[in-house]
Formats: structure tokens, C-alpha cells, sequence
């Protein structure tokens, strides 16, 4: 059967329209959130809840342990072994999530680019900042001015795999990024305004459902891939009573609002999506409405 991918920002909806859509054409759903794949921040990620979850077969929530670290390489493998299993028994897998690159990894597989070198890295590392940047403007200027330089560890990665793979770094990326492979995929949009109230909404619902508790009882040792889950570094502060509860959410929101905004830049340079606009009125029956007439019919491969 030929996935579906549905894909948007953070409080968009995907979660309850993935189900609804399950539900009509008899599908699964498949995990593409960088966080929910992990087991013991269901608060925190807003994972499906016990109701969703036994209507319909969800795979890859809660799948890892918080002590363990996961990129697109390890998720694309785990994905595309769900994927091929729930085509194989008929079923039309659901992609979904907000995950950029995650989601990408699927749909046009991994770019080409070299894996750390720690010798070499170690040698950057010896290295001051303007000079890591001097270096990467030299042999890529292009990637230079595509990357954030402020930020050390993306001027650093960009120089290493210039200089393992003996050639820009931006060469091998746009390579990847040219290529345009076809898929059935929908991207969930809405009024900004709208969105960011949604999400000030879902984090006060999130801190009633227990986040706070949530978090206390995180263990002390958890990976770095889960430790960037929005809500958790926000929590610790308050449980260090380094902010009130009020500051607390605050600062969840303000940081799942500008998650937001950078998930939305990613999917607006996707090509391959097709976009479909919700208002305030849409509940998932009537997002249903909008998609379903873009939704290539599973039997068309």
C-alpha cells in the first residue's frame, strides 16, 4: 500500500486527523515525531493518549528508553521496517509528525554525507571559532552562508564533511535536496494567530494532565536527543525553583511557538506536499473533507 504522509507544526491537529483518516480508508499509524518515540514523556510530547491508541495500531511511541539517542538514520530504519509490515498485511501506513528531517529521511532516504570523524574532530575542536569560520568560507562559501555561524557545532560539521568528502558540503546537500521523488503526502496548515493559541491552550492542558509530575520524575541520565524535547530543560528550571509555574509555561509556549515558526519554514521549502489550510470551525470529520480528495486511493501504486 502507499504511505500517506501527514506532516505540520506543532499544534496543528495531526494527531486526531491521522486517526480519523485511519479510521475511513483502514490504515495504521506510524510515528514521525523525534520525541514521542520515546517512552516516559507522553505528557510532554503530547503523544496519542490510551483512547486513540486502542482504536487504532500505532507504531514507534514510545519505542526507546530516554537514555537512548536516535537521529534520522536509526528512526529511518526503525520507520521503514513498520512501514513494509503494515504494507505487507494490507493495511495503508500513516506517516505522521513534524519532524522534518525525520519525514525526509523517508521520503527522499539519507543524504550522502560522510559520518563524524572524531580524529578530525577533535582537531576543529583545537580550534577558535573565527578561525573554524574563515576555514569553511574558504572551501565552501556557499554552505557558509546557508548555515547559522554563530552556532559552533554547525560551522564545525559543515568543515568536517567538506574536507572528508573533498568537496563542499553544500554541493552534497543540494544534490540531496534536488531530488523530488514522488509520494502521497498532505502538509497541515493554519492561521497563525489560531495556531499559537491552540498551542497556549495544548501546553495549560498539558501542565493540568500532570506535566510538572511528569518531569519530576524523569531519570537524571537521559540522552541527549531527549533531553532537546520542548517542555523538559522549561520544567527542570521550575523544579529548581529557578522560575515560578507561571514562567514555567510561559517559556514552554514561547519555545513550542518559535518550534513552530522553524517547522513551518522547513515544510513551506518541501516539495511534494500538498498543502491544505484548517480554520478554527475544522474539527477532524471536516479536515477529512478537505484531504480527502488528495489522498491518492491506497490500490494506485
Amino acid at each position: 500500500m502507499l504511505p500517506l504522509y501527514l506532516v505540520g507544526a506543532t499544534g496543528t491537529g495531526k494527531s486526531s486527523i491521522a486517526l480519523s483518516i485511519a479510521k475511513n480508508i483502514g490504515g495504521e499509524i506510524v510515528n514521525a515525531d523525534a520525541f514521542q518515540i520515546y517512552k516516559g514523556i507522553e505528557i510532554v510530547t503530547a503523544s496519542p493518549g490510551s483512547v486513540a491508541l486502542g482504536q487504532i495500531k500505532h507504531h514507534l511511541y514510545g519505542a526507546l528508553e530516554l537514555q537512548e539517542d536516535c537521529n534520522a538514520a536509526r528512526y529511518s530504519e526503525m520507520a521503514h521496517g513498520q512501514i513494509e509490515d503494515i504494507s505487507d498485511r494490507g493495511k495503508t501506513p500513516i506517516i505522521v509528525g513534524g519532524s522534518g528531517l525525520y519525514i525526509k529521511s523517508l521520503t527522499h532516504g539519507l543524504s550522502n554525507l560522510p559520518p563524524a570523524n572524531h580524529e578530525l574532530r577533535g582537531e576543529l575542536n583545537k580550534i577558535s571559532h573565527k578561525e573554524l569560520i574563515s576555514r569553511l568560507e574558504k572551501c565552501d562559501p556557499v554552505g557558509a552562508s546557508q548555515i547559522n555561524l554563530k552556532n559552533r557545532r554547525y560551522v564545525t560539521r559543515a568543515l568536517e564533511i567538506s574536507i572528508l568528502a573533498d568537496r563542499p558540503m553544500s554541493e552534497i546537500k543540494n544534490e540531496w535536496e534536488k531530488h523530488h521523488p514522488k509520494f502521497n503526502g498532505i502538509s497541515l496548515h493554519r492561521p497563525k494567530q489560531e495556531l499559537y493559541d491552540r498551542i497556549n491552550l495544548r501546553v495549560e492542558q498539558m501542565v493540568k494532565d500532570g506535566l510538572i509530575d511528569e518531569n519530576r520524575s524523569l531519570p537524571e541520565n537521559i540522552s541527549d536527543t531527549a533531553k532537546k524535547a520542548i517542555g523538559i530543560q522549561e520544567t527542570r528550571l521550575h523544579l529548581e525553583g529557578k522560575t515560578s509555574l507561571e514562567e514555567c509555561i510561559d517559556s514552554i509556549q514561547q519555545s513550542s511557538r518559535n518550534y513552530a515558526k522553524r517547522q513551518i519554514t522547513w515544510f513551506k521549502r518541501e516539495k511534494g506536499f500538498q498543502n491544505v489550510c484548517l480554520e478554527k470551525k475544522d474539527d477532524p470529520n471536516s479536515a477529512i473533507e478537505k484531504i480527502a480528495g488528495l489522498i491518492i486511493p491506497p490500490h494506485n501504486e
